[in-house]
């Protein structure tokens, strides 16, 4: 994750403040927009708490601090201006103060960004190799063994569905798709290249629906 480097803040543009927009970091939902300055910042990094510079109550402020609703520091990043503040948060509760879960909107968001870190972690394992790790135990193992777990898992998430047992699926769905990452990180591919060919899957199928709801090809019908 990328460090803050303070000295890289652009402090003067904002009178000594920077906006902090607050991302959740397991799905990526935005959940709130507050602000910092330096002293702020730093509380922020060595608390682990999300704390802000309050303008109306003049003074630090770290939410939570009342409702108990606090907002786990996970990595921040400064924007291209430097003047701009990207913090990923673990929320305790609803980060509005009317108790919903953001101060935007209150849609439900999936967590598939943990995908990312999930990713992260297992090229890491890949990387390091550490020992005691079962990642590292399938790579060293090699293709053949992680092929064959992805078999397995794939047969059992079946056996979970013809049962109808949904604890079972979800967590046989759950092994399945930890080993399918495996598998493609140890052939030197990602998710992403599996979700671009969806994509472009979808595209296709798509395009032909437009041009069927549309009667055909513009050139064939001028003929």
């Amino acid at each position: 994750m990328p460090d803050i480097n303070l000295d890289q803040i652009d402090w003067d543009k904002g009178e000594g403040l920077v906006p902090a927009i607050i991302q959740n970091s397991s799905n990526g939902q935005v959940l709130m927009l507050g602000y910092m300055n330096r002293q702020a910042l730093e509380k922020t990094l060595s608390s682990g708490k999300v704390t802000f510079f309050s303008r109306s109550k003049n003074r630090l402020w770290t939410k939570g601090e009342t409702s108990g609703n606090w907002l786990d520091f996970i990595s921040g990043e400064i924007d291209c201006d430097a003047d701009t503040i990207l913090i990923k948060a673990s929320p305790h509760g609803p980060a509005c103060h009317t108790g919903t879960k953001t101060c935007f909107n209150d849609n439900t968001h999936t967590t598939i960004g943990f995908l990312d870190t999930l990713a992260a972690l297992i090229a890491e394992r890949h990387k390091t190799m550490p020992e005691g790790s079962y990642t590292t135990s399938l790579f060293t193992e090699g293709k053949a063994r992680i092929a064959q777990k992805v078999g397995e898992e794939g047969v059992e998430l079946a056996l979970a569905r013809m049962k109808g047992d949904r604890s079972e699926m979800v967590n046989e769905a759950a092994d399945l798709l930890f080993h399918m990452m495996v598998l493609l990180e140890d052939a030197g591919l990602s998710l992403t290249d599996a979700v671009a060919v969806l994509e472009a899957r979808h595209k296709k199928v798509t395009a032909v629906a437009d041009e069927n709801r549309n009667g055909g090809d513009a050139s064939m019908r001028a003929t």
